[in-house]
């Protein structure tokens, strides 16, 4: 497998694989960080990934690792349930890549991406649930204006929404190219080089897979997973999602803002679970973003499990 995930260099430091350890590779695609934890020492990956092609993939770093290798089809929102059925109660890494790989944004049969003409589906689980189809053509408009705003941080959301409905009474939408056409003709190009549609398959995309429910779930069982000294690490491409990890990694830590004690309602105190190794993000070397443009916006946020 030639795929390099983004940002590995970065993983692999943060992560620092060990002989003897158990790691959790939550969005496995390609394998590449699974490959290059296994590469780099004698140790157990356990590999999630909710989208049933990545099990072909699994198979043939599988027919090279063997028993070092454990891949599970499922949610990594589900992670603690998963890892408990595979007969794992705590792991020494809980590693996350969030959004959608390039090889699904390549697959124009499966949707994500307005550069090919295709069904518009977005789902990365292709085994049932509601494509993005289905929600441009049944939403409310209100409640869908609001979904990309909310999703996507499109500031014409309510323009978008009012133009899908008004073209939806004539005709369902099928393809990625018609909806894309559709949202260009009422949002207007802005001077950083971004399709005017990005922001609404944005938010479509994480509607369909509801991502922000997945990674709140995988949050809240990165404490449960980790032995102490355990590491978490997490690769996320947009503010929503950033300032999601962001916050818990703070709360978490002890670092959350301070509240007057002369409020009425002071909040519960509790003992710190993570050791932060920075407040701030980390960011991708000029060179990786040179060679990978879909790197510039991934930024790495991490924290050590404290002993219980």
């Amino acid at each position: 497998m030639s795929h390099v995930p983004v940002m590995l260099n970065e993983v692999l430091s943060h992560l620092k694989p060990a002989d003897d350890e158990v790691y959790v590779d939550g969005t496995f695609g390609a394998g590449g960080y699974t490959q290059a934890f296994l590469d780099s020492a004698d140790c157990t990956v356990v590999a999630i990934d909710r989208d049933p092609s990545a099990q072909e993939r699994a198979k043939i770093l599988k027919a090279k690792y063997g028993d070092r290798l454990v891949f599970i089809h499922g949610c990594f929102g589900d992670v603690e349930d998963l890892l408990k059925s595979a007969g794992f109660e705590k792991v020494d890494g809980f590693v996350l890549d969030l959004g959608v790989s390039s090889m699904q944004l390549d697959q124009a049969e499966r949707g994500f991406s307005f550069r090919f003409d295709g069904p518009l589906d977005m789902r990365m689980d292709t085994d049932g649930g509601r494509t993005a189809a289905d929600i441009v053509n049944s939403t409310p408009e209100r409640e869908l204006a609001d979904m990309i705003y909310k999703y996507g941080e499109e500031r014409h959301s309510r323009r978008v929404a009012k133009k899908i409905v008004e073209r939806r009474r004539e005709k369902k939408f099928e393809t990625t190219s018609d909806l894309a056409d559709v949202v260009r003709s009422v949002v207007p190009r802005s001077g950083d080089d971004i399709d005017p549609a990005t922001r609404t398959f944005q938010a479509l995309r994480i509607a369909v897979n509801d991502e922000l429910g997945e990674l709140e779930r995988a949050l809240g069982a990165a404490e449960k997973i980790l032995n102490p000294g355990g590491r978490v690490i997490i690769v996320s491409f947009h503010s929503l999602e950033d300032s999601m990890v962001k916050d818990y990694l703070r709360d978490k830590s002890g670092n959350a803002p301070g509240v007057s004690r002369h409020a009425l309602i002071q909040p519960e105190k509790t003992a710190p679970v993570f050791d932060l190794k920075s407040r701030k993000s980390v960011q991708p070397a000029d060179s990786e973003t040179r060679d990978n443009p879909r790197a510039r916006s991934a930024r790495l946020r991490s924290a050590i499990r404290r002993v219980a």
